[in-house]
């Protein structure tokens, strides 16, 4: 590959993860498709439709990831996932700030960025918060006991950090049959919760839960096929184009904001470039922005008092630390991490609903 087709190559992806975070950030703006609202329904209202909503995306991101191992067009190996151990205590920590987090900021960072492009100031304040904590907690102040206290403590596997390399193990069958294997059983496990439920059956909820999940699928595809090469044309090793892990990566959103900021605020040194991540922000925010205006949905909405607005800031606090000690957020952990079977985005996105259940339990009680 010469360095003028690894630069038309760099656009081909940026341009397509453009394409499908715009369509995601209209679907989402549309749908009001959320993790922290699908958690909230369940608890205060007992619906469980939009948890529904989103178990059918994690089953079709699932089903393509495992598809796609399986025809060798990607691996889980090559993942930004693929950590060696599991940092189980970081995980459970990040996740239950970042649940508890997301209800006080009144959404996950999906949500966030789509009610900003609405034209929400609240939503916007959260996000420039988490940004900000987010970049401390990866390389500032709050980087140094997150690396040498909390990731510390970790778990090595016994035969990997995924459940396909278990599988394949056990059943004594290649990484790629491990991967199907596992896909197809976790497909099944949710699928008969998903659809015990006929009420559900509706054009809106299967059709959110699919788009959604093949966002996700084209994420990956985006990441691990089109961006994807043997050989680099100045280092002669492979590479994943455009990912700020130097790995194949899929939708994620916390630590693209911080990286978004610190591009933003140190553009001019040179060493900064624009990432699948930053796309996939960006992306999402101007296609709720557009759907907004074409519905007529846009409306800007500040802080009602004080009150509101500490909350909001201590949530996205919250959020910040709490993506980056999980390595993602319900995005990132929950449905990108979860379609590789990884037991790190288990117990981080476990952590996450607990979290977010335990903050909605302590607002019903201090209100009752």
């Amino acid at each position: 590959m010469t360095p003028d087709q690894l630069a038309q190559l760099h656009w081909m992806v940026l341009g397509a993860t453009a394409l499908a975070s715009i369509f995601l950030g209209s679907l989402l703006q549309r749908t009001h498709f959320c993790t922290m609202g699908a958690v909230s329904d369940a608890v205060i209202m007992g619906s469980f439709h939009r948890l529904r909503q989103w178990a059918l995306a994690l089953v079709v991101a699932t089903m393509g990831f495992g598809v796609m191992t399986f025809l060798k067009l990607i691996s889980p190996l090559q993942s930004v996932y693929a950590t060696g151990s599991v940092l189980w205590l970081s995980a459970s920590l990040g996740g239950l700030l970042f649940g508890w987090g997301m209800v006080w900021a009144s959404g996950c960072s999906s949500k966030l960025i789509v009610r900003a492009g609405a034209g929400n100031l609240k939503s916007g304040i959260s996000l420039l918060v988490m940004a900000v904590v987010a970049l401390m907690a990866i390389k500032g102040a709050l980087a140094i006991p997150r690396v040498y206290a909390l990731d510390a403590v970790k778990w090595e596997p016994t035969f990997g950090v995924f459940a396909s390399q278990w599988l394949s193990v056990l059943a004594k069958v290649s990484i790629q049959e491990g991967s199907l294997l596992a896909s197809i059983l976790a497909v099944c496990a949710l699928s008969a919760w998903i659809f015990k439920d006929k009420d559900f059956l509706t054009r809106h909820n299967i059709t959110t839960g699919l788009s959604v999940g093949l966002v996700i699928c084209v994420m990956w595809w985006i990441s691990g096929v089109l961006g994807h090469g043997l050989e680099h044309p100045e280092t002669l090793d492979e590479f994943f184009l455009d990912t700020s892990s130097r790995k194949m990566e899929a939708m994620s959103l916390t630590a693209p904001l911080a990286f978004g900021l610190d591009a933003l605020m140190y553009l001019s040194d040179g060493t900064k470039r624009f990432t699948i991540g930053m796309v996939s922000v960006l992306g999402i925010f101007m296609g709720s922005l557009a759907s907004a205006k074409l519905n007529g949905t846009f409306k800007v909405e500040s802080f009602s008092n004080f009150s509101d607005l500490f909350r909001h800031v201590i949530g996205a606090c919250f959020m910040g630390v709490g993506a980056v000690l999980a390595m993602g957020c319900t995005f990132g952990q929950g449905l990108s991490g979860l379609s590789t079977l990884s037991l790190m985005s288990l117990i981080a996105t476990l952590s996450i609903l607990i979290g977010a259940y335990l903050a909605l339990q302590y607002d019903l009680r201090k209100d009752a």
